[in-house]
C-alpha cells in the first residue's frame, strides 16, 4: 500500500510502536526489524528518520532500491519481499519498507529469529520457533504422541469421567456402546493404540513423568518475598483445576448480599467464575515445553497469574478485551476442555473474564505477554468501578431474564427515571451491559448482558 504524504505526516506524530519503527539509515538492524514484525502482526519502517521523528532523509543511488531488496532477501529465510517504496517529505527523501505478517514458517535473520514486543525487537526463544513452525505445519504439539508411554498411563475412571461429560452436553455424539480406546481415538487422543501429549496430559497418571513443568504452584503472598501459604497442584489437569478452585474456595474472602430471596447471596473477593476461567485458559494455552511452571500468586491487593508461553501472533493484549479470534496454543486440549464444557465458546474465555469482573465492580483484567511468559492481574475494587446496591440486583435481574428496560429498572429499585437512566449508563460505560434499540427510531430501548461472541 503506497503511503500518501498526510499519511506520512500521521505516522510522524505517532511515535515508534510495535508495528512502526524510525531508522537513519539501512543495515542489518533494519533487516531484523522487518523480520520481528513479519513474525509478529507485521509493521512498517521508516528510513531517513530519527528516533525522535526528526526527518533527517536520505541521498539514493540510481540502484539503491534494488540493493536493499536483494540484501533483504539474501539474508532472510524464508525469503522476506516488503513493500519498497520512497516519500519526498520537505525537500528530503525517505524510503518505506512494509511487510505483513508471516502466515508460515517464522522467518529468521542470518539464522536468528525476531518477535517485536512493544517498541523492541526480542528474540525468539527454541520453544517459541518450535511451537511456530509446528503450526506452520497445520501441527499442534498436543496431538503428536510420546513414543515412550503406553495406554497404562493413563486414569481409566478420568476417561470415563471425560465421555460422560461429553454425553451430557451433546457437543459431540457418542455411540451408547463404545470402549476407552476406541472414543479416545475418534477424539485424536491416541494414535496407533499410543496416547497423544494431549491425552498424556488430560488422563495421565504421572504427566510430569513426561512433562516435568506440568503442574501449578499456588501461593498466598504479602510481599513478593513473603509467602504464608502454598500448594503445589499435580496430576492431571482436570485434578490440577479441581484442586486449584479448591484452594481458592478456603482462602478467599467472602461478604453476603441481600437480594431479597429466600437465600442470601455469596459474594468472593474475586468471581470465582472468572478465576475458574483464568485457570483453564493456563492450562490449555501454556507452553508444555517450557521448564518454568505456571505460578499463581494472590496478594492482599491483586491477583498474580503467571503462565508459560507468549501470546501466538497476531493477538495482542489489548485485543484479549475484545472479541477476537481464537488461537489456541494446544488445539487437542482446547478441543477437549470444550467438550467438556470447561470452554463454552471459542475465543471468549479472556472477554468473559472481563465481563465477570465488571458484573462484580471491579476493574478490568490486565493481561502482559512479554519474555516468553503470560500474565493475568486481577485487582481489588475501587469506587469508580464498584456498583451500587440496586446495580447489583438490577444486573442479577438481567442475568436471570435476559433485559430490563427504563421503566422496569425504576420499579425494581424504586429510582426516579433520571437516575434509573444514569445509573443504566453507568454500567453501559462499565462495560456491563449494553443497549439495544433506540426511542428516537420508536423503538423499545432495552439493556442486556454484554455478548460474548465466540469467532
Amino acid at each position: 500500500m503506497e503511503i500518501t504524504v498526510r499519511q506520512f505526516s500521521m505516522l510522524l506524530q505517532l511515535g515508534e510502536s510495535e508495528t512502526l519503527e524510525y531508522k537513519e539509515s539501512f543495515g542489518d538492524e533494519a533487516i531484523e526489524t522487518l523480520g520481528a514484525f513479519a513474525n509478529a502482526r507485521g509493521g512498517v519502517i521508516i528510513l531517513g528518520v530519527r528516533d525522535s521523528g526528526d526527518v533527517t532523509g536520505l541521498q539514493l543511488g540510481r540502484n539503491t532500491l534494488e540493493e536493499m531488496a536483494n540484501k533483504i532477501q539474501n539474508i532472510t529465510d524464508p525469503r522476506l519481499q516488503p513493500s519498497v517504496t520512497t516519500l519526498s517529505y520537505d525537500g528530503k527523501t525517505v524510503i518505506i519498507l512494509q511487510v505483513s505478517a508471516k502466515s508460515g514458517s517464522p522467518v529468521s535473520v542470518r539464522g536468528r529469529y525476531f518477535r517485536r514486543v512493544g517498541k523492541t525487537n526480542q528474540r525468539m526463544s527454541h520453544e517459541e520457533i518450535m511451537q511456530a513452525m509446528t503450526a506452520s505445519m497445520g501441527l499442534s504439539w498436543d496431538a503428536c504422541v510420546e513414543s515412550l508411554s503406553s495406554m497404562e498411563d493413563l486414569q481409566q475412571d478420568l476417561i470415563d469421567r471425560f465421555i460422560a461429560d461429553v454425553r451430557r452436553l451433546g457437543r459431540r455424539p457418542i455411540p451408547e456402546q463404545i470402549g476407552q480406546e476406541e472414543f479416545l481415538k475418534k477424539m485424536g487422543l491416541v494414535q496407533d493404540n499410543l496416547p497423544t501429549r494431549a491425552a498424556l496430559l488430560l488422563f495421565g497418571k504421572n504427566p510430569e513423568k513426561y512433562f516435568p513443568s506440568a503442574f501449578l504452584k499456588i501461593g498466598r503472598f504479602r510481599s513478593p518475598t513473603h509467602i504464608t501459604d502454598d500448594l503445589e497442584a499435580h496430576g492431571s489437569l482436570i485434578e490440577q483445576l479441581d484442586r486449584t478452585m479448591g484452594w481458592f474456595r478456603d482462602r478467599l474472602s467472602t461478604e453476603f448480599s441481600f437480594t431479597g430471596k429466600a437465600q442470601r447471596e455469596v459474594l468472593w473477593e474475586y468471581p470465582l467464575n472468572a478465576i475458574r476461567e483464568a485457570i483453564i485458559n493456563v492450562l490449555c494455552h501454556r507452553d508444555y515445553t517450557s521448564a518454568a511452571h505456571s505460578q499463581i500468586r494472590l496478594y492482599d491487593e491483586r491477583l498474580e497469574i503467571w503462565n508459560s508461553g507468549t501470546l501466538p501472533p497476531p493477538l495482542t493484549p489489548e485485543m484479549l478485551l475484545i472479541e477476537h479470534d481464537s488461537i489456541p496454543r494446544n488445539r487437542k486440549l482446547a478441543e477437549a476442555f470444550f467438550y467438556m464444557g470447561l470452554i463454552e465458546r471459542w475465543g471468549s474465555g479472556t472477554t468473559r473474564i472481563a465481563l465477570e469482573l465488571a458484573t462484580a465492580g471491579l476493574p478490568p483484567p490486565h493481561f502482559v505477554s512479554h519474555l516468553g511468559k503470560f500474565q493475568v492481574i486481577f485487582r481489588k475494587k475501587d469506587k469508580k468501578q464498584a456498583l451500587s446496591d440496586a446495580q447489583e440486583i438490577v444486573v442479577q435481574y438481567v442475568r436471570e431474564k435476559g433485559s430490563i428496560s427504563n421503566a422496569l429498572y425504576q420499579k425494581i429499585t424504586g429510582v426516579s427515571k433520571r437516575t434509573a437512566s444514569r445509573e443504566l449508563k453507568q454500567l453501559v460505560d462499565k462495560g456491563v451491559l449494553t443497549v439495544e434499540g433506540s426511542a428516537k427510531k420508536g423503538r423499545a430501548v432495552l439493556y442486556r448482558l454484554v455478548s460474548i461472541k465466540g469467532p
